[in-house]
């Protein structure tokens, strides 16, 4: 059966899931952890040869990275799904009840959006991230995983199908797309598919929405700033940097730029560059920053051993995303020319200022113009669990619909009910009744 017959069904299937009992659905995801956690040897096996197949074609270490599934990703899904069941159900929430009339009572419902294509990169766990969001959600759900990942996400789909629909959830409500030519098949789905979250390289993301007309949900590059303010304490600039650096360089909201002060004292600046250099860290710079030599900028110099360290900026200057042990540096002139930089050339995904100064952590977090804008913090903490949504499809830098992290309640939308006793729209118009706008 095509892609197009199967959406087809789904999309007669999709009212039927939206309208199942909260506690079906949490009993599905109860079903979804035990059969992950008694079929982990079937599961690593698997993966294994994902593995070897990465190692014969070569692959980066970040694509390795994401498609690697053990014990500790196991575990950190499951932990996933048990944040998802202790979440309330996103389903059926009155968010507007307004009374017109005496007679006549308007609602704002929040329901499911039906149908998603989701298209995600080489990472196993991402599989099984969505479909627990979908199935929490009462969404149904296309899954198109990367090629790398497909013996893996083969054995994780079927147990997670297998669950549930045995716990009661309709047949065919998750779909496993396998080929790489389902992927156009599924982009020229309008009708049957209300929603398309591509996860992937920009130029992929891109691709996506050249070539479809459903509506798009998603983001390409994860360009991600730390800016080190003059005003920053200087005990927790190394740890968050490295954090935000290191902790996973694989993923979209590690930092890919650091933003430095002039007014950053010099000796700051040396402990910094040496903890990078000590982490093996690659520094990218432009010709600006390689001539803040010593006898450069008071107080804000760089020593030429530091200078020495920067490496020639890519074809893409202060526009690239490593997702590798490298960052590119940039010295700047004060809190508004970091904000500057950042609107520029960030992907509008998260970043960060570090400083004690509360006049420039306001500025900062008023104008970068991304999803996620921290003071003090690291760009690690975009994600949809560390944000209490038990897990999310993905992020997006749109500010339609949904932004940031989207977990359960980026996955739903709202329809208006209206309940009246006969209410014509004639007997207002002549006045012969009157509204009575009251909220309950």
């Amino acid at each position: 059966m095509s892609i197009r017959e199967e959406t087809r069904k789904m999309k007669q299937i999709a009212p039927l899931l939206a309208g199942t009992e909260h506690g079906v659905r949490i009993d599905a995801l109860r079903r979804v952890k035990e059969a992950l956690l008694a079929g982990r040897e079937e599961i690593f096996a698997a993966n294994k040869r994902d593995l070897e197949r990465a190692e014969e074609n070569r692959l980066s270490d970040a694509v390795k990275k994401r498609l690697k599934f053990d014990e500790g990703k196991l575990q950190d899904v499951c932990a996933g799904i048990d944040q998802l069941v202790s979440l309330k159900d996103p389903v059926g929430e009155v968010t507007l009840e307004r009374k017109l009339d005496s007679d006549l009572v308007l609602r704002r419902v929040t329901v499911p959006l039906g149908v998603l294509g989701v298209i995600f990169e080489a990472r196993p766990d991402a599989l099984v991230q969505i479909a627990s969001l979908c199935v929490k959600s009462g969404n149904c759900a296309v899954l198109k995983g990367g090629s790398e990942t497909r013996d893996t996400n083969a054995v994780l789909f079927e147990k997670i199908y297998k669950a549930v629909t045995a716990a009661g959830l309709p047949e065919g409500c998750l779909l496993q797309a396998d080929t790489h030519g389902e992927i156009d098949e599924l982009l020229a789905c309008e009708g049957e598919v209300d929603l398309i979250i591509p996860r992937g390289s920009n130029a992929f993301v891109r691709y996506i929405m050249e070539h479809t007309k459903i509506p798009v949900m998603g983001h390409a590059d994860g360009i991600c700033h730390t800016y080190i303010d003059g005003a920053a304490d200087m005990e927790k600039v190394v740890p968050l940097v490295l954090d935000a650096k290191l902790q996973y360089t694989a993923a979209c909201n590690a930092t890919e730029t650091i933003l430095i002060d002039k007014a950053y004292p010099k000796k700051a600046v040396d402990e910094l560059f040496e903890a990078l250099k000590q982490n093996s860290i690659r520094l990218h710079g432009d010709e600006a920053a390689s001539e803040l030599t010593g006898d450069g900028i008071e107080n804000a110099a760089l020593t030429k051993e530091a200078v020495a360290m920067l490496e020639p900026l890519g074809e893409d200057g202060y526009g690239h995303e490593y997702l590798e042990p490298e960052l590119s540096v940039r010295f700047v002139d004060g809190v508004e020319e970091a904000v500057s930089h950042i609107n520029r050339y960030g992907s509008h995904h998260t970043d960060c200022i570090i400083t004690e100064d509360a006049a420039a952590a306001d500025y900062f977090l008023k104008y970068v113009d991304s999803a996620g804008v921290y003071q003090n913090a690291s760009t690690r903490f975009a994600d949809g669990f560390r944000y209490g949504f038990g897990a999310e499809v993905g992020i997006s830098t749109g500010k339609l619909h949904a932004r940031g992290p989207v977990g359960l309640f980026g996955l739903c939308t709202y329809k208006y009910t209206l309940v009246g006793n006969g209410n014509i729209v004639g007997d207002y118009a002549s006045g012969k009744r009157q509204f009575h706008f009251q909220d309950l």
